[in-house]
């Protein structure tokens, strides 16, 4: 089965191969063809058989009770959001099928709020797309205009990579959050597009969907190599947006009186940025 029709089973095998025996505190005897520990190791350690256990990454059990998910996850090692993870991947099985999700529309308000911003912002929809932007985001970074999907930009674009010292750990942390945006809404059209094309076209999001690592972004400081500015470390902060489901307001700040914050005023005054938010309601006028 595939991750589609199995996502819980596909979750469990991508985990356990995660877990050395070391981590598991048993001896590790002979070859193993694969990383990770073996299905039998698992059922021994979560206390269930071993044959229950191979039904449920098979696909065959559908009803796994939350406490033998729960001693899994404490075998597979996993934390409060990984766990959360696997326990809805169960309760939404089997799957029901879905509507089609409606257009992610930004809320008027929240553009004149992007408008009136002297700091880089944008909003992002659920799987990172560019919906709107002031043109100080632009100019930090040129993946951050609308229109654009930062995975692609991160995955895809060699130039746009330039830009972040810390790039492979960023990307890392985009999978990891795709994941648990996305949760058990992998049927989703858009997510399907997306992530096809970035699986044939980038080895590195091969490797990291392969991990099925969930994990939600926090406030953190980000590191640019700047064209105009050099290194430049910005707070980047992540906002939900009321009454819009999945959209994020995101906007990266400097410490107040370091010299990064210098370097981001040269940018917003050096005639680099104007005041127009982009958006495809309002588009540029010349």
């Amino acid at each position: 089965m595939s991750e589609k029709t199995n996502p819980l089973g596909t979750f469990l095998r991508a985990r356990r191969g995660l877990v050395t025996p070391e981590q598991a505190g048993i001896p590790d005897f002979g070859v193993r063809r694969v990383p990770g520990l073996r299905r039998a190791e698992v059922a021994m350690l979560a206390g269930i058989s071993e044959d229950y256990y191979l039904r449920l990454e098979r696909g065959r059990d559908r009803h796994p009770s939350v406490q033998v998910l729960e001693s899994i996850g404490r075998v597979l090692q996993l934390d409060d959001e990984h766990l959360a993870h696997l326990l809805a991947l169960a309760a939404d099985v089997p799957r029901k099928r879905r509507a089609r999700r409606p257009k992610e529309t930004v809320p008027p308000g929240a553009l004149k709020l992007l408008d009136s911003l002297a700091q880089p912002a944008f909003i992002e929809g659920r799987y990172f797309d560019i919906l709107a932007a002031n043109d100080l985001a632009g100019v930090l970074s040129p993946g951050l205009v609308v229109g654009g999907n930062q995975l692609r930009a991160f995955f895809l674009d060699p130039a746009e990579q330039l830009y972040y010292p810390d790039w492979e750990a960023m990307t890392e942390c985009f999978i990891a959050n795709l994941r648990q945006a996305v949760g058990t809404d992998i049927d989703d059209p858009r997510f399907i597009e997306l992530t096809g094309e970035l699986s044939l076209a980038s080895a590195q999001f091969r490797r990291l969907w392969a991990r099925h690592e969930v994990r939600g972004q926090t406030g953190t400081p980000i590191r640019f190599n700047h064209p105009q500015v050099g290194a430049l470390t910005l707070n980047r902060e992540r906002l939900s947006i009321g009454g819009a489901e999945d959209l994020m307001l995101v906007i990266y700040h400097a410490d107040p009186g370091s010299s990064h914050a210098e370097k981001l005023s040269l940018l917003a005054s050096a005639g680099l940025a104007g005041r127009r938010t982009r958006h495809p309601a309002q588009p540029a006028t010349t």
